[in-house]
C-alpha cells in the first residue's frame, strides 16, 4: 500500500456495542491511543522492502513496525533426509532498540515456533520437493499485538517470493480486559490483560491455521472474541491482497 494512508480492518459495526461499556465497574476506561474497543490500528503494507531477499514485505500497524525476508527454495541440507515436500524455517527476533528497555533484542524462539503453525497449512509444500524456504521477521519496533503483525508481514513476504500458497494468512488479537474485549491490543493493554486470544486464519477459504487462547474465558466470550478476530481478518485480508496487486501492477509498468 505504498503512498497511500493506512487502511483499516476493523470488524463491521454491526459486531461492535452499541454503547461502550466501562472497563472496571468504578471507573469509565479510554483506550491510550483513542480508539474504539472494537477499532484496529491503521494497517500500513508493502512489499519489496529488501531487496537482497527473493521476497520482503513491510508491515506498520501503529507503533508495531516489522520487516520479514524470505529466501528459498533452496537445496535442503545433505544431513536432512529426503522429503518429497519442502521444508519451511522460521526465525522470529527483535532489534535491540525494538523497547523502551535497551539492549533486549533476541531471537524469540516461542514466536518463531509459533509463526511456523501458523504458515506451514497455507503453504503449498509439495510445490518445493527437497528444498527449504527461510523466513526471517525483524521486529523494529514492539507497539503490542507483535506476533500477529509479524503473522500477516510474513504472509505477504512468502508470496512476493512466489511460494505457492493456499491463501494469504492474516492474523489478529483480541485482549480480555475487565468484561470487556479490546481487538488489536497495544503493549499497555497486553499488560494488564485477563485473557488473550490469537487466530491465524485463511481469509479466502475460510479456515483457522492456528488459534491460541490464555488466561480464563466464558464461552460466550470466547464466541465473541472469534467473531471479532474472523472478521477482521477477513478484512485485513482484503487489504493485503490489495497490496499484492498493486505491488504486481507496478512491477509491469
Amino acid at each position: 500500500m505504498s503512498g497511500t494512508a493506512p487502511a483499516t480492518y476493523s470488524p463491521s459495526p454491526t459486531m461492535q456495542n452499541k454503547k461502550r461499556a466501562p472497563i472496571f465497574t468504578d471507573v469509565d476506561w479510554v483506550r491510550p491511543d483513542g480508539r474504539g474497543f472494537r477499532q484496529c490500528r491503521g494497517a500500513f503494507l508493502r512489499t519489496g522492502a529488501a531487496n537482497a531477499a527473493s521476497g520482503s514485505a513491510y508491515a506498520e500497524f501503529g507503533n508495531t513496525k516489522v520487516i520479514v525476508s524470505v529466501f528459498g527454495p533452496r537445496e535442503s541440507k545433505k544431513a536432512m533426509m529426503y522429503s518429497d515436500i519442502g521444508r519451511l524455517n522460521c526465525n522470529v527476533s527483535y532489534t535491540t532498540f525494538s523497547t523502551p528497555i535497551r539492549g533486549q533484542g533476541s531471537d524469540n524462539k516461542e514466536f518463531s515456533s509459533m509463526l511456523h503453525k501458523a504458515l506451514e497449512g497455507a503453504i503449498i509444500l509439495d510445490s518445493f520437493p527437497k528444498t527449504t524456504v527461510d523466513v526471517f521477521a525483524l521486529v523494529l519496533e514492539s507497539g503490542g499485538s507483535d506476533l500477529p503483525v509479524v503473522v500477516s508481514c510474513a504472509s505477504l513476504a512468502l508470496a512476493d517470493a512466489g511460494i505457492m500458497m493456499y491463501d494469504v494468512v492474516a492474523s489478529v488479537s483480541v485482549s480480555c480486559l475487565g468484561k470487556n474485549l479490546v481487538i488489536d491490543p497495544i503493549t499497555e493493554e497486553e499488560s494488564y490483560q485477563d485473557g488473550s486470544m490469537m487466530i491465524t486464519c485463511m481469509p479466502s477459504r475460510n479456515e483457522v491455521t492456528q488459534l491460541t487462547v490464555t488466561g480464563e474465558w466464558s464461552t460466550p466470550k470466547i464466541h465473541e472474541a472469534m467473531e471479532l478476530c474472523l472478521d477482521a481478518c477477513s478484512k485485513l485480508g482484503d487489504i493485503m491482497r490489495s497490496c499484492l496487486k498493486e505491488a504486481a501492477s507496478a512491477s509491469q509498468e
